[in-house]
């Protein structure tokens, strides 16, 4: 059997380090405003990003070893939006960690939960790809809208990103993103104060509340299951690889569990990332390609420890040209995604209302787009195999 060391791969260490910077970049800041809107005071925010990020990072390098799979972990950015669209709760900032360790709790118990894991792998793989495509729609329309808001900076990444892609595809998003940093370096005033560049962990004593669990603890876990586990699930399986999904939320809980009470939300498996170390992007042989997860997360814990000195670029760049680099990166995932999604005849239909209703934007209950996207292309798949007349 090959030993760890002799599978490792620079083209999987590519793209996990192009994944973290992906992931990491384009939603830290929604990250932050959720946590600042639950109360948290700027010193308690940096020290649940930070503990987010390395209890991120951490479980993606031990599950990946684990499993010599690509197992992508990241924070809830579905439940980070929830946080900062959501009214702030009696108790405040504990009640909203009491409430994380709630959510938790409750992912662990999901795990545990063997149907919910053959429900997961139940998924109809052109619906997959549907709901992954339209995940992927917003952040692949974020170049063009680069180009047309900041011509002069965006559009000389866009053609790097497109020269250097001519000649090494696996070159051309990491020189589109040394274009932008210098960009940013040029255009942005990048001062800050040493001392914020180290942030501290700061341990918040949790409070439970009635409106803080309600309002916060079963939505949360809700939008993490559905939003984060379940597509990351499916992206996993996308591309061959069906690990039992009982143990990976099981973890994923119980690292979320550590990360709450510093101020840290939810990890859980991810999804949008997921496709940059998954696929054959990261390596032709599969079997290798795990190195990419264990790169990325050991790239989360770098941003995690260094939390301020790793965002303070990134926080003065436009936001637009974080998602732009982002959707340059995932537009060979996206074209992959949208040509098996209506690859299948007879579920053409099917994928194309998945397609459609997770690029929406539509938000019910807390719940985003993707999972009502499997929802209503799976209604409609039903439908059509019906045997009434």
């Amino acid at each position: 059997m090959k030993t760890h060391l002799s599978s490792f791969s620079i083209q999987a260490a590519a793209a996990g380090l192009l994944a973290a910077f992906v992931g990491f970049a384009s939603s830290f800041a929604v990250v932050v405003h959720g946590l600042r809107a639950a109360g948290a005071s700027e010193a308690e925010a940096a020290s649940g990003l930070m503990a987010v990020a390395i209890a991120m990072g951490v479980c993606g390098i031990y599950l990946s070893l684990r499993t010599r799979l690509p197992i992508s972990v990241a924070w809830s950015t579905p439940g980070a939006a929830l946080l900062a669209s959501s009214q702030m709760v009696e108790g405040e900032f504990p009640a909203a960690v009491g409430a994380f360790l709630v959510a938790g709790v409750l992912v662990v118990i999901a795990g545990q939960w063997k149907p919910l894991a053959r429900a997961v792998a139940a998924i109809p793989a052109s619906l997959a790809n549907a709901m992954l495509a339209g995940i992927l729609l917003m952040l692949c329309l974020a170049p063009v809208k680069a180009v047309a808001q900041m011509p002069m900076i965006a559009l000389p990444i866009v053609v790097v990103w497109a020269v250097v892609a001519r000649f090494k595809r696996l070159f051309a998003v990491p020189a589109a993103v040394l274009v932008t940093v210098v960009a940013i370096v040029l255009t942005a005033d990048t001062g800050v104060s040493i001392g914020s560049l180290w942030p501290q962990p700061i341990f918040i004593t949790p409070v439970f509340t009635i409106p803080s669990l309600i309002g916060i603890a079963i939505p949360l876990f809700i939008v993490t299951m559905a939003s984060q586990n379940i597509p990351g699930m499916a992206v996993l399986a996308l591309n061959e690889f069906r690990p039992d999904a009982g143990p990976l939320f099981t973890v994923t809980g119980l690292f979320s569990l550590l990360a709450a009470p510093f101020g840290g939300h939810a990890v859980n498996l991810a999804a949008i990332t997921a496709a940059l170390c998954a696929g054959p992007d990261a390596h032709l042989d599969p079997t290798r390609r795990y190195w990419s997860a264990v790169v990325a997360g050991g790239v989360y814990v770098v941003f995690g420890l260094l939390a301020g000195l790793a965002t303070a670029l990134i926080a003065v760049s436009p936001p637009v040209l974080i998602e732009a680099v982002a959707g340059l990166a995932l537009l060979g995932a996206f074209g992959n995604s949208l040509l098996a999604a209506v690859s299948e005849p007879a579920d053409r239909e099917a994928a194309v209302i998945t397609f459609v209703v997770a690029a929406s934007g539509l938000t019910l209950f807390g719940i985003g787009g993707a999972f009502w996207g499997l929802i209503a292309g799976g209604a409609i798949r039903m439908l059509a195999r019906s045997k009434f007349r």
